[in-house]
């Protein structure tokens, strides 16, 4: 039995708990954000992470083995689900508003930890089916500008003044969704039309992915109040607004900080693991698909969730990424730990 295979399978337990909450209503709406950031942030303060890398064999191995692929895509068609159970729990009129929010934070949670997460990978991987699961996810998010800014503007920009999505020194957390939802929106745009220009292409064509995403979330919009209702609708974008500042709030956790060197030739040194903030903590760790090996992440990009690696010069965050989510939203907190933490790493960093 592969025991590093069926560690990940717990991540349905996330599903499961959203599913719970909005099955049984009443005070278990409340249940997804206890566990997500709750629960799983007081047990991973109580658990050291483990800097344990696989061998070059068992790495292999794993990079092949199809049942990793096979959880990742799961989650596209468990996402439509959810999201269908969603807005048939939310139209229900019988409900008190304060049940509607508990299910809207839910779903969020549906949205920002599975969805934008695992599109996150897949959007990373070479396969036409893949990245088309990745646009569907995102698209239940109303995100999909995503898949363009984070591919081909993030991880080119990333630990810089040019990167909406790198965090600045001192930049609390509400200052920083304002910057980087715009700016990240804006540069998708850009990036797309220099795309197209390079390919002689019209900006206003089919050929435009920014001009399909917003025709494809327009429709999904207009299609869920028809169905359901403007007021499900509303729900709907409610819970997507969370799900996209959750991804954005993990965003402002990965690089808070961190800034590459400009070299003579006004270029940008190399993306290294000290670009990136890590954590190793293992619940984190398996929830968000080794998210929080970040450092590896955009150290070697084409790497499978499964075989990142801890790289021992990579800045190590003093919990899981799900605490350190909840302690950004308290940014006097936030800035009192980091910014210690940041002195510690830069002076035992420092050069001889």
């Amino acid at each position: 039995m592969n025991l590093r295979f069926f560690k990940y399978v717990s991540v349905y337990v996330t599903v499961a708990v959203i599913f719970f909450s909005m099955w049984m209503g009443g005070i278990w709406v409340f249940l997804a954000p206890i566990y997500a950031f709750g629960m799983i942030p007081l047990v991973e303060l109580l658990f050291k992470g483990s800097p344990e890398n696989l061998s070059q064999a068992e790495e292999d191995l794993a990079k092949k083995d199809w049942k990793y692929d096979l959880i990742v895509w799961s989650v596209m068609p468990i996402q439509f689900i959810t999201l269908f159970y969603f807005l048939q729990r939310v139209s229900d009129p019988s409900l008190k508003n304060w049940e509607i929010m508990g299910m809207v934070i839910a779903f969020g949670i549906s949205c920002g930890v599975l969805g934008i997460n695992v599109a996150h990978e897949l959007g990373h991987r070479s396969t036409r089916y893949e990245k088309l699961f990745s646009k569907m996810l995102l698209m239940t998010s109303l995100y999909m500008h995503f898949y363009i800014e984070h591919n081909r503007g993030h991880h080119k920009n990333v630990s810089t003044n040019e990167d909406p999505a790198s965090a600045r020194l001192g930049e609390n957390i509400y200052a920083f969704y304002f910057r980087s939802v715009i700016n990240s929106w804006i540069s998708a745009w850009h990036i797309e039309g220099e795309r197209l220009k390079n390919q002689h292409r019209k900006f206003l064509s089919v050929h435009n992915e920014m001009l399909v995403f917003q025709f494809i979330q327009l429709i999904m919009l207009i299609a869920i109040a028809l169905i359901w209702s403007w007021t499900v609708m509303f729900y709907f974008v409610a819970a997507a607004i969370l799900g996209f500042l959750l991804l954005e709030t993990v965003n402002y956790i990965e690089h808070y900080g961190l800034r590459r060197k400009k070299m003579e030739d006004d270029r940008y040194e190399r993306v290294m693991p000290i670009h990136s903030w890590n954590s190793d903590h293992p619940v984190g760790r398996i929830m968000l698909f080794e998210l929080t090996r970040h450092s590896d992440h955009h150290y070697m990009t084409s790497r499978k969730f499964q075989i990142l690696r801890h790289l021992d010069e990579s800045p190590q965050m003093p919990t899981g990424y799900p605490g350190m989510m909840v302690l950004s939203l308290f940014p006097p907190l936030w800035f009192k730990v980091m910014h210690q933490v940041i002195e510690k790493y830069n002076h035992a960093h420092k050069p001889e």
